[in-house]
């Protein structure tokens, strides 16, 4: 009779028992999942008839209402309606080349493709960094991924797909001695390591991109930058915040993901890689290029509107107003925000519970604010975290709004941030 197997942790099933009906009361009452039926800069209104100035979109930039996308968006329609329905290797619309050409002037040096979101290149790039399949990135012996863990949870959540290739193990970006370890325990297992991190967190932190690339080198391994929340928000000609980090040049070991739909303002997401070699393994092999679908044709002609914008002095005009409003934020709230001096487009307020949290987004949405609240697993068990997310077209009275009702309320403070246990995306302990 065969010994009896171990049952796999099924850490998504730990996750759920994990989680409380905080969010679903959010959604219950209207402090979440907004309908949004008009706009105007930051004031929203919403499906019930009231109006909000809201603190929720990641367009850091205000670029999504800018006319010169709007007028890209009716003539693209006009010229080809709204979609080419064909992979990217087969037939596609004349602004992808154009708009990877302009992605390539914005970073100097380095090779972009373009994908139709940033969890995208992921999937399709980092199996083929694993299996050495990009020229610029030669693998020796075996891969062992070594993943921050706060990083975002589209590349936490492909631990499956990294263990086909090597181990998979995690660490901690904050303290150098924890990259240390992990960089050295693979080096001397004759190993490439291969380290996943965030830029700028999507809910607290700046990563040190720098310092990380600089330790991966030494170990013989790679980086790879998830910068979704850190593209065009700082750095000549809207780079971002890794690229701006790595002095604005694409190391030898790095890989970078960024993305189109946040302060981009357009749509989908991009890869740099070292080489123009590597990106042609990228369009032959990488699976979300190979069997799906490009950017649809109006967001793919918006993109290539705001990349000539990234391309001009305005985009210095927008990064300033984001740092000014940023600045008036933190002073107005006595830098008691999760991020507060930091330059992040992202503000949180911490609560210990998450009853403190509940309460106060029902006030904020009385007062006519609404940001997004996140419970576990985004944040530790039993707290709460309040996101604002900042653009260039907040307006002073709507920062005033957002500081008084959050003095008033008070109980909250910077907290820890997100969730960075192993509980965040496998319910078990590494």
């Amino acid at each position: 009779m065969s010994a009896p197997t171990t049952a796999r942790p099924n850490w998504l099933a730990a996750r759920r028992d994990r989680t409380s009906t905080a969010l679903d009361q959010c959604f219950a009452e209207g402090l979440t999942g907004h309908t949004v039926i008009a706009r105007e800069g930051k004031l929203v209104k919403l499906q019930d008839g009231s109006t909000a100035t809201e603190f929720v979109s990641c367009s850091y930039l205000g670029l999504e209402s800018h006319p010169d996308l709007s007028e890209a968006v009716v003539s693209a329609t006009r010229m080809f309606g709204v979609h080419l329905s064909s992979s990217r290797n087969r037939m596609r619309p004349s602004y992808l080349p154009e708009l990877e050409e302009l992605l390539a002037r914005i970073y100097p040096g380095a090779a972009p493709c373009v994908f139709t979101s940033t969890s995208n290149v992921h999937l399709g790039v980092l199996p083929l960094l694993a299996s050495g399949s990009l020229p610029s990135y030669p693998v020796a012996g075996e891969p062992h991924f070594l993943v921050d863990r706060t990083a975002h949870a589209s590349m936490q959540v492909l631990r499956g797909i990294f263990e086909q290739f090597g181990p998979v193990s995690r660490f901690r970006s904050e303290d150098p001695a924890s990259a240390d370890a992990a960089l050295a325990e693979v080096r001397a297992a004759g190993r490439t390591p291969i380290v996943l991190v965030d830029g700028v967190g999507s809910m607290n932190g700046l990563i040190p991109v720098a310092e990380l690339a600089g330790l991966a080198a030494a170990a013989g391994g790679y980086l790879y930058v998830d910068d979704a929340h850190g593209i065009s928000i700082d750095g000549r000609s809207g780079c971002g915040y890794a690229f701006d980090a790595l002095g604005g040049a694409l190391p030898g070991n790095v890989v970078l993901a960024g993305s189109l739909s946040k302060g981009f303002g357009g749509s989908g997401g991009f890869l740099l890689a070292a080489s123009p070699e590597d990106v042609a393994v990228v369009r032959k092999l990488a699976n979300p290029l190979v069997f799906g679908h490009s950017v649809m044709v109006p967001m793919m002609a918006a993109n290539v509107a705001a990349a000539r914008i990234h391309l001009s002095p305005e985009i210095g005009t927008l990064q300033d107003r984001l740092w000014a409003n940023a600045a008036r934020l933190d002073a107005l709230t006595g830098g008691k925000l999760a991020n507060s001096g930091l330059r992040s487009p992202i503000r949180g307020a911490v609560f210990g519970t998450e009853e403190d949290g509940l309460r106060t987004v029902r006030l904020l949405k009385e007062r006519g604010i609404i940001m997004l609240p996140a419970f576990y697993p985004t944040v530790p068990q039993g707290s709460s975290l309040l996101r604002f997310a900042l653009s260039s077209l907040h307006t002073d009275d709507e920062l005033a709004l957002l500081a008084s009702t959050l003095e008033e309320i008070g109980g909250y403070g910077s907290g820890t941030g997100p969730q960075d246990g192993p509980e965040r995306q496998r319910g078990e302990s590494d």
